[in-house]
């Protein structure tokens, strides 16, 4: 095996391997390490790269699993290189945001899933670069530089966790940490060609991690194989009462469960490139010869989950800054565009949020009944209405009307946040110019497990191989 196969093998293949006494997690850290010194420069897909101390849980893991009289297996997890998103707590390490105001800012405690993955052993290769305060889609941050999507360096990794997608995607380590609010890890895993789930709200416990709108937040996994993303979800996700742990590799390999899909007959295909239209149809053309059964299905308010849900984002988020003391004292401080957003939020009146937050619960209520009316499993659709915009693309046209790029990759990944549901993309074509194009699959509260098994039917039967140049 080579170096950069090696790079790009699974959680569970490396995994094997340190068991095997084949490979070490200190050498494949500094394979890792390697890589980050001699790709990034290109991507800038880390603000912060910890070395010494990668290297030193790397020695720990190679101790309490490789030592003769092994001390301790700490699952799969254990010694494989990971990153984490710049917005989540690190005790002693530089923890930005991708923000000028907390630029020096170095907690003094790990964030909860932080805390979770060390007991679970993985190695933290450093911290992402990504939209500044998670409040964009492109990544493009006016303090650390604009990270660069693998597939194209011209073009955006997606966001906020864009930092987080093009490292996963070009091997520079085995899975992230992001968080998402309004499609941030769905986004750039779609954009990227990686696999992103976002959990059902309140499944992960966000306590560390810089918030954008605590209505809507989450954090959860980005990586290269529906299995892996799993592998990095089981030691973060709080379960519920009577839930077994995710499925193993051997059930999400098994010949899937019979599942039907309902496709949307309104909202995702007003409005959509015919490259990512073109995908999406033989995406389920392949889940059809699987056997899946497809249902076209209606789901109420859907037109109404933008404005709602940049309601939401924009009071809370301006509320945040405004606690924290940073806006507007510090408006100075921050890109043109977030501030731009955070002086939105201070028009949001109470009575405006509040019916937000009222629409939030009845779509909620109007999506599962609609699923369980129609015997569906799970929505799916395109995750993105385009491919990766050229860096400083503000807007695009699609057929004769102009649209914003923020409002077109928000469209499809805001539903899933207001309702609070889960949600996985995975990546399923890609367009003639050999941009990635993902597919969005949507759940019933709690129904990760579920998610994860038809992600997983889709993947075996169109597996990704395609590596990108970058």
């Amino acid at each position: 095996m080579t170096d950069t196969d090696l790079a790009f093998a699974t959680i569970e293949g490396v995994a094997r391997l340190f068991r095997k006494r084949k490979l070490s997690p200190v050498e494949l850290t500094r394979l890792m390490l390697a890589r980050i010194v001699q790709l990034d420069p290109k991507l800038n897909s880390y603000i912060t790269v910890t070395s010494e101390l990668a290297l030193a849980q790397a020695k720990k893991a190679e101790t309490e699993l490789l030592s003769r009289k092994a001390i301790r297996d700490r699952g799969p997890l254990h010694g494989i290189p990971i990153s984490l998103k710049d917005n989540i707590y690190t005790e002693d390490i530089r923890t930005t945001a991708g923000s000028k105001i907390l630029g020096k800012f170095i907690p003094q405690h790990d964030a909860a899933v932080v805390a979770k993955l060390k007991e679970a052993g993985a190695v933290i290769l450093g911290k992402t670069n990504m939209h500044e305060f998670a409040y964009g889609v492109t990544s493009n941050n006016p303090h650390y530089g604009p990270v660069h999507n693998p597939w194209d360096l011209s073009r955006i990794p997606g966001g906020s966790s864009g930092g987080s997608a093009a490292a996963v995607a070009a091997g520079l380590c085995y899975g992230s940490i992001g968080t998402d609010t309004g499609g941030s890890i769905r986004i750039p895993a779609s954009l990227c060609g990686i696999v992103g789930l976002k959990p059902t709200l309140g499944r992960i416990n966000v306590e560390g991690v810089i918030p954008l709108s605590p209505k809507l937040d989450c954090a959860a996994p980005l990586a290269r194989t529906v299995h892996d993303a799993a592998l990095l979800l089981e030691p973060i996700l709080d379960r519920v009462k009577g839930e077994s742990r995710l499925p193993s590799s051997r059930k999400l390999s098994a010949k899937p469960l019979k599942f039907t899909l309902g496709v949307p007959r309104e909202f995702f295909f007003d409005v959509i490139s015919d490259e990512v239209r073109f995908v999406f149809d033989e995406a389920i053309r392949i889940l059809k010869k699987q056997g899946a059964r497809l249902k076209e299905i209606s789901l109420p308010l859907l037109n109404e989950t933008e404005d709602a849900g940049n309601q939401i984002a924009w009071a809370e988020a301006t509320h945040y800054h405004h606690q924290a003391g940073w806006f507007p004292s510090r408006a100075a401080d921050y890109g043109d565009d977030v501030r731009s957003r955070l002086e939105m939020g201070t028009k949001v009146s109470a009575t405006v949020y509040l019916s937000a937050l009222d629409l939030r619960e009845e779509f909620l209520e109007q999506f599962h009944v609609s699923l369980e009316d129609t015997g569906v499993d799970a929505v799916a659709v395109p995750t993105t209405p385009i491919p990766a915009p050229l860096i400083g693309q503000e807007a695009l046209r699609l057929g004769n009307k102009e649209h914003s790029t923020r409002a077109l990759l928000l469209r499809a990944n805001r539903p899933a946040n207001l309702a609070g549901v889960p949600a996985i993309t995975v990546p399923c074509g890609f367009t003639p110019a050999g941009l990635p194009v993902g597919l969005q699959l949507i759940g019933a509260v709690t129904d990760e497990h579920l998610l994860l098994q038809i992600a997983a039917a889709f993947e075996r039967a169109h597996p990704q191989t395609r590596r990108p140049n970058s």
